[in-house]
């Protein structure tokens, strides 16, 4: 479809210019003498194989854009960069102020020296060493409280076989009833005060655990006072705001004294030691693209350089409306000469060859009236208009894509003079 549109675009453009050349030859006819062949110098059009390639159009991007944007809001205080400037990662691009910040910070760490008294008290009053490991039955009043309930437990287990013995002995009258009832007494007292040694123990122990949750509660609000003191830095550190990476700033709408939120926009940043050309592709060349194909690209600013860069990605999907998918190609520039934003005109390489027309540049004239080129193909000493279409390829010549077989033979002096059907020697 696109060679159609193409041929039928040379096909108006030529018919314009012929109509205007006709005119011409018949007022040169209606004259009393016929015009006098113009002299003119002519070359051979060239054919030479050269790699196969398509051309599409595309812009350059770069391969970071970023809107920077405070952390936290505030006044801005200073803004150390400019549009233009290169910054490096972590270079100071804005400032707000300190002061709140700073005093929050100032807040957290006497909370946090507050924590730290607070959990040497609660480790002090059971007796723990700050490195130590806590065992409760280690502490003296619950070592004794176990003693005590221990010899009780001994003197309870010791009545308790004294009066069985005395329980048999009054049963073969060995010793009086009155002797075995206070024995059974002296069992019961023991195993009474047995009991009450272990409540006491019980009681210590319990008490040892409570002071140990204690220490826990100031040990976990140490954690959270230097959690906070995390947050207090953090906090003023964000206060300052850096580059996230290398590259230039494109636009800096902060200014001192202007308070910022966290939606505002400090400053936009681009990376382009790398950029990526977006290009718009036909969707009958789908097929023939790959990754890693090289692309080689002009734009105007530097009209007869080449850049090289590869395809890097190839958007699967189609736009419906123009029949054309994006091709991604990266191209190294570490000289910035390339922009982002830049146009460019780029010649996607395919494998294999093709047959090239090349024609001087001094046999092509530009039509400004139609933007378009033409050349005059001599044939039995006339001239013979001919739109064409033309691709760059070195400093003195010019690529045909579209309008010469290759066989033909053009003029390349006086082409301001000729017209189509002028005569020539």
């Amino acid at each position: 479809m696109t060679r159609h549109l193409t041929a039928l675009t040379l096909a108006l453009i030529s018919l314009v210019l012929l109509s205007a050349c006709s005119g011409q030859k018949e007022v040169a006819a209606a004259g009393a003498a016929p015009p006098k062949p113009i002299a003119v110098e002519t070359v051979q059009a060239a054919t030479r194989t050269v790699p196969a390639a398509f051309e599409v159009t595309g812009t350059f991007a770069a391969d970071e854009t970023s809107d920077i944007a405070p952390l936290v809001a505030g006044r801005v205080i200073a803004t150390p960069v400019n549009v233009g400037d290169f910054v490096k990662q972590g270079q100071v691009v804005c400032e707000l102020d300190h002061a709140d910040a700073q005093l929050r910070l100032d807040q957290t760490k006497a909370q946090l020296e507050a924590a730290k008294a607070a959990l040497l008290q609660s480790q002090s009053r059971i007796g723990l060493k700050p490195e130590g490991t806590y065992d409760p039955s280690a502490l003296p009043e619950v070592a004794a409280a176990k003693a005590n309930y221990e010899s009780a437990q001994a003197q309870a287990k010791q009545a308790a076989a004294d009066s069985k013995r005395y329980e048999n002995l009054v049963a073969t009258g060995d010793i009086s009833r009155s002797a075995f009832e206070k024995a059974r007494t002296a069992q019961d007292t023991a195993e009474a005060q047995a009991h009450a040694a272990r409540q006491q123990y019980e009681a210590a122990l319990n008490a040892a655990r409570q002071s140990w949750y204690i220490v826990e509660n100031s040990q976990a609000g140490l954690q959270a006072a230097k959690s906070q003191l995390a947050q207090a830095e953090k906090g003023l550190a964000d206060t300052t705001i850096r580059a996230p990476f290398d590259g230039y700033i494109t636009a800096r709408p902060a200014a001192a004294g202007q308070y910022m939120g966290l939606t505002n926009k400090v400053a936009t940043m681009v990376r382009i030691g790398t950029l990526k050309l977006q290009l718009q592709t036909p969707e009958q060349r789908g097929a023939q693209v790959t990754l890693g194909m090289t692309v080689v690209a002009r734009v105007s600013a530097f009209p007869d350089r080449d850049f090289t860069g590869k395809v890097t990605a190839v958007n699967p999907s189609v736009d419906p409306a123009s029949r054309i998918f994006v091709l991604e190609a990266r191209f190294d520039n570490p000289k910035a000469e390339l922009k982002p934003g830049m146009f460019a005109t780029a010649r996607v390489m395919l494998p294999g060859g093709e047959t090239g027309i090349f024609i001087p540049k001094s046999a092509v004239l530009r039509d400004k009236t139609t933007d378009s080129y033409q050349v005059f193909v001599v044939e039995n000493q006339t001239a013979h208009l001919h739109v064409v279409l033309t691709s760059p390829a070195d400093n003195d010549t010019v690529r045909v894509t579209s309008g010469l077989t290759g066989a033909e033979r053009l003029a390349t002096t006086h082409l301001t003079e000729l017209y189509d059907g002028a005569k020539v020697n």
